[in-house]
């Protein structure tokens, strides 16, 4: 509706649809009285509005070149930072785009922050990845110094030029302070599921799976950091350690590493205990969940996975699913005793947790409850929007109806950092 503050939603590596952290945003800033626009990737064809929002508008740009190396990501990205130029400045033409906020990756859309800062539109940074640490882990080898020099600077001017940073747990916090943001200007919004996304009540239960096999789980995207890899190496393990029968791997998602897991399964003869469901919209996602005995992270504790919160995490826990993960700092201050933790996240040391978990329902009962108690006192999206819209209210407070002052909110991370730490 004419006279609504505009915000204006900038992403560039997946489609609207299918990010379900920016879903959770945009329908946020809906229900407090916002106008939302999507720049996103390409997706589903025939959408204009986002699925589940009242009227958020997609603006969607074709995808030329999917990048695999330095090159191929530079022409990608290249091309991305053209298409969403042209229609942000399309919307700012229009009347809208009274604020931007632009999520990573990649860290190139700092020009277009110093452009609209100029003419005094609010620019919100919302920091999904940490650049420089995904390619390190990409890499295999030793990164190329001139490279992690261009995405350490790309890093740094794009915290720099935002007038407010949304970062996703405290080790992100710290990572934008310590690049010289001032810490008011860094609100902590962690990745989670909201209530309503999830079919549990009460304390949950363990669900049998139609075939009543029990179920090792993976959700998420498949990239070469990701090691999902890894997950069907575990199940060739338990396959050693347990037999074939009884039991299955889910693996649901999809990615640029999809076929080498294919090839993987089909190497190791793993067809019958290995599913590969491809990529699940929210209710899938919500019943494949459900019907889980044991979720696994199969992410490296390499730097980055040790700073980062995997989304997937939170919607595990959110169903009360114990989860088996390699140790890190920011995992343990999601799952807390709701995860079992392997020190290196070799095949051996998931599958010899995983063997040890499928043998043990009481174990399984006593973390669901606690991963659940977790989700609800803490992870829930509930807890993280609120400071999330508050970003916005303060920064289009003039063009809002009058209400008092939004003051800074005390964030879910702070709290479970004081619960760790207690």
């Amino acid at each position: 509706m004419a006279g609504k503050p505009h915000v204006t939603i900038l992403i560039a590596n997946l489609p609207a649809e299918r990010d379900r952290r920016v879903i959770r945003e945009c329908l946020t800033l809906e229900e407090k009285g916002f106008e939302v626009t999507v720049i996103a990737p390409r997706g589903d064809k025939s959408l204009r509005v986002l699925p589940g929002s009242r009227n958020t508008r997609l603006k969607p740009y074709p995808v030329k070149v999917y990048g695999s190396g330095v090159l191929t990501f530079a022409v990608e990205f290249g091309w991305s930072f053209l298409c969403i130029a042209i229609r942000l400045i399309g919307e700012v033409l229009a009347g809208r785009a009274h604020a931007v906020q632009v999520c990573n990756p990649p860290d190139v859309y700092w020009p277009l922050a110093l452009l609209l800062r100029a003419i005094g539109r609010p620019w919100v940074f919302d920091h999904h990845d940490l650049c420089p640490e995904v390619y390190i882990s990409r890499g295999g080898g030793e990164p190329n110094k001139w490279v992690l020099r261009v995405l350490n600077a790309m890093e740094w001017l794009t915290l720099r030029t935002a007038t407010e940073v949304v970062a996703t747990n405290q080790s992100f916090k710290d990572n934008a302070v310590r690049k010289g943001v001032q810490p008011d200007r860094v609100t902590v919004v962690r990745n989670g599921p909201s209530l309503k996304e999830i079919a549990v009540d009460g304390d949950p239960e363990e669900t049998a799976a139609p075939d009543g096999h029990l179920r090792v789980v993976y959700l998420g995207v498949f990239g070469p950091q990701d090691n999902v890899e890894g997950v069907v190496l575990a199940a060739d393990e338990l396959v050693r350690l347990r037999g074939r029968g009884g039991w299955k791997v889910v693996l649901a998602g999809d990615g640029e590493s999809m076929p080498s897991v294919k090839a993987l399964v089909a190497e190791k003869g793993l067809e019958d205990v290995v599913e590969l469901t491809g990529w699940l919209d929210g209710p899938s996602v919500d019943s494949v969940l459900r019907e889980a005995t044991v979720a696994i992270q199969p992410d490296l504790p390499t730097r980055m996975n040790q700073l980062s919160t995997m989304a997937k995490t939170v919607e595990y826990v959110g169903r009360g699913l114990p989860v088996v993960a390699a140790d890190g700092i920011e995992t343990r201050r999601t799952l807390g005793d709701a995860g079992a933790y392997v020190p290196n996240g070799t095949p051996e040391e998931f599958a010899t947790v995983l063997n040890e978990l499928l043998d043990d329902p009481e174990r399984r009962r006593q973390m669901r409850k606690l991963g659940r108690d977790r989700f609800l006192s803490l992870l829930s999206w509930e807890h993280q929007s609120g400071p999330y819209a508050a970003v916005f209210q303060r920064l289009l407070a003039k063009r809002l109806p009058a209400q008092p002052r939004i003051p800074r909110q005390r964030t879910s991370s702070d709290e479970t950092t004081r619960a760790d730490q207690a």
